[in-house]
């Protein structure tokens, strides 16, 4: 049965957090217009998870209330969690004006939840000049900050950063090998190409596999150049 905005609307009114969370999920019909209003209701929420969904919403949902929002939660939050989730959010809105208040998070939050998701994001936004603060999260002690930069380091197409990212092909975490993998099928050199073939002979599956297709897909955009 889907709901109309007005029941959607008494809904979240609604002490029953399930009745919430339903109500919520359901704005996911509607234009963003209609919908990001009542999503900003849910931002302050008792129920933690409503909260983080109402988050979320706002990367999906974009309208020019978003960014601003996002940006205030990211920086002002005293969940982590949450934070977490409005960089999350920041990368999905994939508006340039994010790259600093994403890489003030990176550089200055110190629970690695946020770091990884601002790393995460920042692939997500596509922008170049994400490249210094990758390759600084790249150095992190962190294996899964080491996975979201390489990631999102693909994600820019940053070719430059092949030689740096070649020093992960021998790492013991086989997801690392798997992500670098993943990214160096967005970025061809010829280093590239005897990476890919040394890791297609990875003695775990998902990499191997992860480098044989990384190796079709760049012998395909090199036949078919845009």
């Amino acid at each position: 049965m889907s709901l109309s905005l007005e029941e959607i609307a008494n809904r979240l009114e609604s002490e029953n957090s399930a009745d919430r969370m339903v109500a919520l999920a359901s704005l996911r019909d509607f234009p963003a217009a209609d919908a990001v209003p009542l999503i900003k209701k849910m931002l302050d929420d008792d129920n933690l998870q409503i909260r983080s969904m109402a988050v979320f919403a706002l990367g999906i949902k974009q309208t020019e209330d978003c960014y601003p929002i996002l940006v205030r939660i990211l920086e002002t939050d005293p969940d982590y969690g949450i934070r977490a989730d409005a960089a999350g959010a920041l990368g999905y809105l994939e508006d340039v004006r994010a790259l600093l208040p994403l890489k003030r998070a990176f550089y200055e939050d110190t629970d690695w939840l946020v770091r990884f998701s601002a790393a995460v994001a920042l692939g997500n936004l596509k922008d170049p000049g994400a490249r210094d603060v990758l390759r600084q999260a790249l150095d992190s002690p962190e294996t899964v900050l080491q996975q979201a930069a390489i990631a999102a380091l693909g994600e820019i197409k940053d070719v430059s950063s092949v030689e740096k990212l070649l020093t992960f092909a021998q790492s013991e975490d086989w997801l690392v090998r798997q992500r670098l993998a993943e990214a160096l099928s967005q970025l061809p050199s010829p280093k590239t190409i005897s990476a890919l073939q040394y890791l297609a002979k990875d003695n775990h599956p998902n990499v191997s596999a992860a480098a044989t297709i990384a190796l079709q897909r760049l012998e395909d955009a090199d036949a078919n150049p845009s």
